[in-house]
């Protein structure tokens, strides 16, 4: 990762345990500079690697224990690159973290969709940056995120179209609890994305969501316009996530970006 480049600025490299190569920049855009980190297997190979973009939760940020976790494992266990940028409101992007009370009603102001195509806009910018720079194969591309990792995945992968191979989802759903601001409900928008995501997909539910009522996320798994679409259920709350989840979030992930072909190439 040492190339010149106008675009991306590099603010920091290290190799992790097990050699994995994390690299720390920001990407500046017409509506503001993009903070993000990219995780790559520890050795360069032939071939750009596959790429998982990796969507934090609410009141978390891009180097949260969860997604540099994933993106460690993936990287050095199955050799996919890993990407993740501050969702909006959240890490870099503000002077100190912020709590749901204080970041959902400032999206609310600007305006939901307004913020969901910005963020889209980012992830799409960063994503063409980096394989512009031969670092990642951006046609090989997954999606991991819950939460309003889902809320703000959905509009990505369905941009992405068939560049996208799989999407991890869940925890989020087409109705909210009463204490939500009314401005994050938007289930026309949900649903239109959902609708334009082909990919396979697994769908992850707590069974006792306070946040997102499980009717709601059932609603959702079924506007998934994926014909090959799975729902992984467990008891529990909105914030419990049991280790054989989390797995079974990565093998999906691995099985469908480790051997998929490049696109165009033949079947």
């Amino acid at each position: 990762m040492d190339e010149v480049d106008d675009t991306v600025a590099w603010a920091g490299r290290r190799v992790l345990e097990g050699g994995v190569r994390e690299a720390v920049f920001r990407l500046p855009r017409n509506t503001g500079t993009v903070p993000g980190v990219l995780w790559l297997p520890p050795t360069p190979s032939s071939a750009p690697p596959a790429l998982v973009l990796l969507g934090h939760g609410g009141s978390g940020h891009k180097r949260s224990a969860r997604v540099t976790g994933l993106a460690c494992w993936f990287a050095s266990r199955v050799g996919i690159g890993a990407l993740a940028i501050d969702g909006p409101y959240h890490g870099d992007r503000v002077p100190r973290p912020l709590p749901a009370e204080e970041y959902q009603p400032r999206i609310v102001e600007e305006g939901l969709d307004v913020v969901l195509d910005r963020m889209t806009g980012d992830w799409l910018a960063v994503v063409d940056a980096l394989g512009a720079l031969g670092l990642v194969d951006t046609a090989r591309l997954g999606y991991l995120g819950l939460s309003m990792g889902t809320r703000f995945g959905l509009p990505l992968a369905a941009a992405l179209d068939d560049r996208i191979r799989c999407v991890v989802l869940g925890k989020f759903g087409l109705r909210q609890a009463p204490g939500m601001p009314a401005g994050l409900d938007v289930p026309r928008r949900v649903v239109a994305d959902a609708r334009r995501i082909t990919a396979p997909a697994l769908f992850h539910l707590q069974w006792y969501d306070e946040i997102f009522p499980r009717e709601g996320q059932f609603a959702l798994f079924e506007e998934l316009g994926s014909p090959d679409k799975q729902l992984l259920g467990y008891a529990g709350a909105h914030a419990e996530t049991k280790p054989e989840a989390v797995a079974y979030w990565r093998d999906f992930v691995a099985r469908h970006l480790r051997d998929a072909p490049p696109l165009g190439s033949p079947a």
